[in-house]
């Protein structure tokens, strides 16, 4: 008789084979690590009765002068904020231009067929369709059947919001205008006045309102005057200026980092210094190679800024690192990058995590997720489709705007309404012929020997209602066989055998439960 621990290490392993997570967890849905212990993430319920129009990939949340909590919702039609009781109020600036839902991309020079319409075919009626030089048939047959990279692509809406004193800044790359907004429930946002045209905002540490992507250049810094952002043009008795960044990428997001401000394109990275010089801004590259994939991409925690990239995770307290991923193949492999513009980042603090919501590759609009743990240096997965989100801050719950066009509070109860219950699957075990020396994984070897269990038997973390399945094999590529699902919070007589193994849990009712370290009763085989 020997007792094996199930006692795996946390987060999951989704590089490479299935083979080469032996030992390891490999898949999971609305499950987290913590403590020590493995849980089902928090469930939700709606916040608003009614929905928004249009897909809500920005959120902030903020207390006004009189301690009134707000929630600014953004979508590609509209500016919302939400109050603390969940009521809805449409401040859509008028003139507001709206944005697109999703990506798409257009040919450009060379990007179809030569001579694939008329020459000069218009007869009125519908206005024609711009095509371009080439676009037309002058000429029979195919210019290139392999065109260059000069398709422009149109990347989906996303607001950036910050706030000024009480009030709520933002814009979108697609209208280009910076409105402003005074908590007033029956006055909609305006138009900032004398404000440049901007993809992104963000107000420094001093107080200085940034404009990103300034008067349609996608490298320009502009920025208005220290307290006073209705001024812009450059003067001996104010700190207005601008700054073009030597970069080819397009400003995507500036985040506040310590006082300075990082600033994200497609490509790279730089720093914005305050020198309150007649400079104002000290501007550094501090990367390379590691651009932003989404202008909601990334997130500030204080101490680092992280963001993910196009094939890649990065963060940046001092110096840019690349974050070691533990289900970056999964990830990138099955990331729609046609809609990577959509990525958005929700921080939950009470949980040490840093997710990043996304389109898979069998969807249009996100519907998965990656989560980090920022303290425990473990990463999972899992399916759910959320636009955008925000931390408790200021609110009870956590925040994230449903595709559905409602805004939830996550992290209550759990129940997933629309969703599947929690699960946790392992990689395969494999038994050997020495499985119990000390230091050893909790069953090590090749696969050349069968295994007979005989009893689960819980630990005193484990509680609340939660089973487990074992799947064994007798060969890697044989056929999975699956025992249970057998109760994890008391001993429980097993009969299985195999020379590999696989155990997955699952959460029963919509309650919570956890697993700590369960143990195996095994006998030893032989090798065949």
């Amino acid at each position: 008789m020997a007792y094996i621990s199930l006692d795996l290490p946390p987060g999951l392993y989704k590089n490479g084979t299935g083979r080469q997570a032996r030992g390891r967890w490999y898949d999971a849905n609305l499950i987290r690590f913590y403590e020590g212990t493995i849980r089902p993430v928090g469930g939700w319920r709606a916040k608003t009765d009614t929905t928004l129009t249009g897909k809500g990939r920005a959120c902030l949340a903020w207390r006004d002068n009189e301690l009134v909590v707000w929630v600014a919702v953004g979508t590609e039609q509209r500016l919302y904020v939400v109050t603390r009781s969940g009521y809805v109020y449409d401040i859509t600036p008028s003139g507001y231009i709206p944005g697109f839902a999703d990506a798409s991309a257009a040919p450009g020079y060379g990007g179809g067929a030569y001579g694939s319409g008329d020459y000069g075919n218009y007869a009125g009626g519908s206005p024609p369709v711009a095509r371009g030089f080439g676009g037309g048939n002058y000429g029979a047959g195919v210019y290139s059947a392999t065109p260059p990279d000069t398709a422009s692509v149109q990347p989906a809406t996303v607001w950036s919001l910050d706030t000024w004193g009480e009030d709520l800044v933002g814009c979108t790359p697609d209208d280009g205008v910076i409105y402003q907004w005074a908590p007033n429930t029956s006055v909609p946002a305006a138009r900032l006045a004398n404000a440049p045209s901007a993809a992104a905002v963000v107000v420094s540490d001093q107080r200085i309102l940034m404009a990103l992507g300034a008067g349609d250049v996608p490298r320009r810094v502009q920025w208005s005057d220290q307290d006073n952002n209705t001024v812009w043009a450059p003067a001996a008795t104010n700190q207005a200026g601008s700054f073009d960044l030597q970069t080819a990428g397009r400003l995507l997001r500036g985040l506040r980092w310590r006082g300075a401000v990082l600033l994200l394109t497609d490509i790279d990275a730089h720093l914005a210094t305050y020198t309150a010089d007649v400079y104002v801004y000290g501007f550094h590259k501090i990367g390379d190679g590691c651009g932003a994939i989404s202008a909601g991409c990334a997130a500030s925690l204080g101490d680092f800024v992280v963001w993910m990239g196009d094939g890649a995770f990065y963060t940046y307290g001092g110096v840019i690192e690349k974050l070691a991923c533990d289900v970056s193949d999964y990830l990138f492999g099955n990331l729609n990058r046609a809609q990577a513009s959509k990525v958005s980042c929700f921080v939950n603090s009470a949980f040490s995590e840093v997710t990043w919501f996304y389109p898979s590759a069998a969807s249009t609009e996100i519907d998965s997720y990656v989560t980090w743990n920022y303290r425990e240096k473990h990463w999972t997965v899992g399916t759910l489709a959320r636009l955008s989100g925000i931390d408790r801050g200021p609110m009870t719950y956590p925040l994230l705007a449903g595709a559905d066009g409602y805004v939830y509070e996550h992290e209550v109860g759990f129940s997933y309404p629309g969703s599947a219950n929690p699960y946790l699957e392992s990689g395969p075990f494999e038994f050997g012929a020495m499985p119990f020396l000390p230091g050893a994984p909790p069953i090590a070897g090749q696969g050349d020997l069968v295994m007979y269990a005989r009893q689960l038997l819980p630990d005193d973390k484990t509680a609340g209602d939660v089973s487990v399945t074992f799947k064994t094999k007798f060969y890697p590529d044989g056929p999975e066989t699956s025992f249970g699902p057998y109760a994890v919070s008391q001993s429980t007589d097993v009969r299985f055998s195999g020379r590999q193994l696989r155990l997955r849990y699952d959460g029963v009712n919509s309650d919570d439960w956890r697993v700590g370290s369960p143990r195996l009763d095994v006998v030893a085989g032989g090798r065949r």
